[in-house]
């Protein structure tokens, strides 16, 4: 692949998933890594891309928001184990919340096995997860349907939520910043999370390393709203011990 060949690939990734790591760059493009770090700081330098630590982000405006499917299978593996630890939280008797999102649609799959819980949710893709679980009762809000989420959002989503009282809410997110919080493109969807916020005895955020130091165009919440956050362990140990700070517990699997 020439050089120029493989710049374009690597902005066309970042564009696509927002971040990228050397290593998947390196993957995605048939190259070493020294030389993926080397063409970082050249497309930096060219104010293509922005380097942080063990990768880079895109420059994309943050209004930006992918499709759902090309989000679903993005870190798959690190979403399903983060499904997995979290749902070690939920007790049998709760009443919990899920948004709508792709890592909390793995929390929808690993719910099968419990007989006493009620889940309500937003997602249509959690929704179709456990719609023949006759031991779990399941309440969906209904609103206005988001294609790039899949999930209701809006004045009749909210409406509904205000008409409960949840254990847990699991939340998804498209930005994670110290300074500016979790965040999403969209201001119904943002609307719609803060009220599940609202509502909610605890709130854990499921996010994989991808959203870290992303910040969208509609603030959901600070950092010190959130009581647990579960993320993979590629995450850089500096992000998540000033995460720590501010007093957020922090899981990594």
């Amino acid at each position: 692949m020439f050089e120029e060949e493989r710049k374009r690939r690597i902005v066309q990734f970042l564009e696509r998933y927002t971040r990228g790591s050397v290593q998947e760059l390196s993957q995605e493009t048939g190259v070493s890594e020294s030389t993926i770090r080397r063409d970082l700081k050249e497309l930096e330098e060219a104010k293509l891309l922005k380097r942080t630590h063990g990768g880079a982000v895109s420059l994309q405006s943050v209004n930006f928001e992918a499709p759902y499917y090309d989000k679903e299978d993005r870190f798959l593996e690190e979403k399903r184990r983060i499904a997995r630890k979290a749902v070690q939280m939920i007790q049998e008797g709760d009443a919990i919340l899920l948004d709508g999102g792709t890592t909390t649609l793995q929390i929808a799959k690993e719910l099968k096995s419990f007989s006493n819980i009620k889940v309500i949710t937003n997602s249509i893709m959690a929704l179709n997860e456990l719609k023949e679980c006759r031991n779990i009762e399941v309440s969906i809000t209904g609103g206005m349907l988001r294609p790039d989420t899949m999930a209701f959002v809006g004045p009749m989503a909210e409406h509904s939520l205000d008409m409960v009282r949840v254990d847990k809410a699991f939340l998804a997110t498209n930005g994670l910043d110290l300074q500016q919080g979790i965040s999403t493109p969209n201001m119904l969807e943002a609307a719609t999370k803060r009220k599940m916020i609202a509502i909610a005895k605890q709130v854990i955020l499921l996010a994989d390393r991808s959203k870290i130091e992303q910040v969208s165009y509609c603030k959901v919440a600070d950092i010190t709203e959130i009581d647990h956050l579960f993320m993979d362990s590629g995450a850089p140990d500096s992000f998540i011990q000033k995460l720590r700070e501010t007093g957020v517990d922090v899981t990594l699997v």
